[in-house]
This record gives structure tokens, C-alpha cells and sequence, in this order.
């Protein structure tokens, strides 16, 4: 069992493992479409309904309406059944990667990723950070912000914390592009059932919140 001051932070690193696996995964099998967030998604919903294009609207509705539902069951599961999203959420990360691996490769795009915009929205509103720094594991535009402010503190006032910081916003990073490079020979590989070379990334980030559970079992006794 690893004990580290710092687990948080290595839990942190393997979930945005997982969050780069499913974001490349996505991009590289469903005309690249980025299911980890939502930006595309509600811009292609107003576009497609000022074309008129019902159909489409609808499947921009469900993607939504999946995002918005993964994200309200981090707070509606524990409320109800007092589940420990954290444990929670890499079963639902697995279940994802299976769904998609059994999912037709000729199926419309948008509902193909519906189990991707549920899944990631679990993960981000299930760790929305570590180390006292908020930073996201299913996409990277706040950690590249938070690294480049990070460095110009730094040179401009030479403070070393800054550093750290932004090693931590970079580590991130790194790890969300390591698990993409994983996505895409996983796909390259396997095409479609690609998917489940994820699962043993979502065992180790599982692996980790047990160990950040114990960690601080350990330190309140």
C-alpha cells in the first residue's frame, strides 16, 4: 500500500490518464469529436438548430442531457444511498470502456459517445483537483493557464512555490497526453474494442483512492 504525502497527487495524475485515454479515444474513432466536455457539443446544438436540423438537435440534446445527468448523480447518488463517489466513479469509468468496446463502429457519432460525456462528467465533479489546486483530469485548457501563470510569477518575482505549482499543473498534462498516446495505439491496435486497454489505468487510479483513503485514515489516528 503506498503512503505518500503526496498520494493525492498521484491520484490525481492517473485519473487524468484515464481522462486523456477516453478524450483521444473519441477524437480518433468518432470524427473528432472531444466527448470530455461540453463547449462543441452545446455550439453544434444552437448551429444545428438555427439550420433547422431537428435530428441533430436531438442528439445534441441527449449529449447533454447525459452530461448534465453524470454531473447531478455525484451529488444525488451520495445524498440518496450515501455512496462514495470517489470509489464510485472509476466503476463507472470501466463500465464506459466496456459499453464502448461492445457499441457498432458505424453507429451515428454523437450518441456513440454518449457513455464518454457521462462518464467524464462523473470524473470531473468526482476530483476537481489535489495538492490545494483545482485542476481538472478530462481536459486541459485551466492547466495550461495555470502552468503559463505559474511560470511568468515566477519570473517575475522568483518565488520557488511557483514552481511547484506549476509542475503540478505540467504533471498533469503530461499524464493526460501519456494516456491519450495509450488511447492511440489502443485504437490503432483494436479499432472500436480499443476501449478496454483502458481498464487497467482505471485499476490503478481505483488503486490510488484506496491508498489516499488509507493515507489519511493513518494520519487521523
Amino acid at each position: 500500500m503506498i503512503r505518500s504525502k503526496n498520494i493525492d497527487w498521484y491520484r490525481h495524475l492517473s485519473f487524468a490518464a484515464v481522462g486523456g485515454f477516453f478524450a483521444a479515444y473519441a477524437i480518433l474513432l468518432r470524427m473528432g469529436i472531444m466527448a470530455n466536455a461540453q463547449t462543441l457539443n452545446l455550439l453544434e446544438l444552437l448551429l444545428s438548430s438555427l439550420r433547422c436540423h431537428w435530428p441533430e438537435v436531438l442528439m445534441h440534446l441527449g449529449a447533454l442531457a447525459m452530461y448534465v445527468l453524470g454531473t447531478m448523480s455525484t451529488v444525488i447518488l451520495p445524498h440518496l444511498f450515501g455512496w462514495d463517489m470517489r470509489r464510485v466513479c472509476p466503476i463507472i469509468d470501466a463500465l464506459c470502456a466496456v459499453l464502448l468496446a461492445v457499441l457498432p463502429a458505424e453507429m451515428p457519432v454523437i450518441p456513440s459517445l454518449y457513455p464518454i460525456f457521462f462518464a467524464m462528467s462523473v470524473q470531473w465533479s468526482s476530483f476537481t483537483g489535489a495538492q490545494d489546486h483545482i485542476s481538472s483530469t478530462i481536459f486541459s485548457t485551466n492547466n495550461t493557464k495555470q502552468a503559463s501563470l505559474s511560470l511568468a510569477r515566477h519570473l517575475c518575482t522568483r518565488e520557488q512555490g511557483q514552481i511547484r505549482r506549476m509542475w503540478f499543473y505540467v504533471s498533469t498534462i503530461l499524464c493526460f497526453h501519456a494516456g491519450a498516446t495509450v488511447a492511440y495505439f489502443s485504437v490503432l491496435l483494436l479499432e472500436v474494442k480499443g476501449s478496454l486497454c483502458v481498464l487497467p489505468l482505471i485499476g490503478w487510479a481505483y488503486y490510488m483512492v484506496v491508498c489516499e483513503d488509507r493515507s489519511q485514515e493513518t494520519a487521523s489516528i
